[in-house]
């Protein structure tokens, strides 16, 4: 068996006792704390922000096609109040780290490697994004990533989000 497919069916194993052990975090629940998480990497701040968190792995294609798409989300809105995490799963460092410096992305990523968070939110699918509001509560969940149709669907909910009073 290749590395490839260890390192994604391992993940995936991960997520499925994840999903099992705990209950998976939809709209309308708190979203636990990153700072937390022992997550590796600078975490910016988040307090009264809103925020996407983007749970992503370098094994997986369609995580690989969202990060162009959040690099221009996160111009078009982290001046107004977004702030956007993307969280890998990966399970070695140098994975999540060749995947970082390959796609250069503007916003904030870490590594999630003892897959603490990941647990605690019981991630359903690879990629996943939690878009939370200001107050710290889930609002709306992605799971997958389709394109020009997520993009659309994010930015109207980002532009609702932005637009609500604290």
């Amino acid at each position: 068996m290749s590395h490839q497919i260890k390192s994604c069916s391992l993940a995936l194993l991960v997520l499925w006792l994840a999903a099992v052990g705990r209950a998976e975090v939809k709209a309308g629940d708190a979203f636990p704390s990153l700072g937390t998480a022992g997550l590796s990497g600078a975490l910016p701040a988040t307090a009264g922000q809103v925020v996407i968190v983007d749970f992503w792995a370098s094994w997986c294609a369609p995580c690989k096609a969202s990060f162009p798409v959040f690099a221009k989300i996160h111009g078009d809105y982290s001046a107004r109040g977004l702030v956007i995490i993307g969280v890998s799963v990966d399970d070695k460092a140098p994975d999540y780290a060749g995947f970082v410096k390959k796609l250069h992305p503007p916003f904030a990523t870490v590594l999630d490697q003892n897959h603490t968070l990941v647990s605690q939110v019981a991630v359903p699918a690879m990629p996943t994004s939690y878009l939370v509001g200001r107050d710290g509560r889930v609002r709306f969940v992605h799971q997958g990533f389709h394109g020009d149709e997520t993009e659309r669907e994010l930015r109207k909910e980002i532009e609702a989000l932005l637009a609500e009073k604290i």
